[in-house]
């Protein structure tokens, strides 16, 4: 009576050792749909945009850069076509003038303040910008972006008391 015993123990273990590589193999399998159903993401060529074209070759710089749905854009000075500053001693008008050349690369590109996901602000007056940074509620009307605000000794020109940059994503 053992052999019988012997044959169903043999035959239950190996229908268990066949159940265990057939959920191996299930496993291995839904493993390799999952990789399967990931999104290769094609890298997309930058398009830049120049605000000030003869100024910004004339320092080497592109004014914002987009790549798929990111926009980078570079601090905003306030100054005017020619490269010269303006509103020079006035911090809050300087900001204005910052925000309006902002809007402009914004429209650019379809989008407006409510895409901008960082701001990074710099200012050679800290005082002077937290006195007058409640015009920004102006601006960030749905809510304010991420970002970091920095004394610095100084800017680009003398005259620059702040300038601002953005990061944006835009969404399809």
């Amino acid at each position: 009576m053992k052999k019988p015993t012997n044959r169903l123990t043999f035959l239950f273990t190996f229908c268990i050792l066949i159940f265990g590589l057939y959920s191996c193999e299930q496993k291995q399998k839904e493993q390799t749909k999952e990789v399967e159903k990931e999104v290769i993401i094609e890298s997309k060529k930058p398009e830049y945009f120049l605000l000030r074209p003869e100024v910004e070759k004339a320092y080497g710089y592109s004014h914002a850069v987009k790549i798929g749905n990111n926009i980078k854009i570079s601090g905003a000075v306030s100054m005017d076509d020619e490269g010269n500053p303006t509103a020079i001693g006035n911090i809050e008008q300087q900001m204005k003038n910052c925000y309006a050349d902002l809007e402009k690369i914004l429209k650019h590109f379809g989008c407006t303040f409510d895409d901008v996901v960082k701001e990074d602000i710099f200012t050679t007056d800290m005082a002077q910008m937290l006195e007058k940074s409640g015009y920004r509620a102006e601006i960030y009307k749905n809510g304010f972006p991420t970002g970091s605000w920095l004394e610095v000794k100084g800017l680009a020109l003398p005259e620059f008391m702040v300038e601002i940059e953005l990061e944006v994503h835009k969404s399809e």
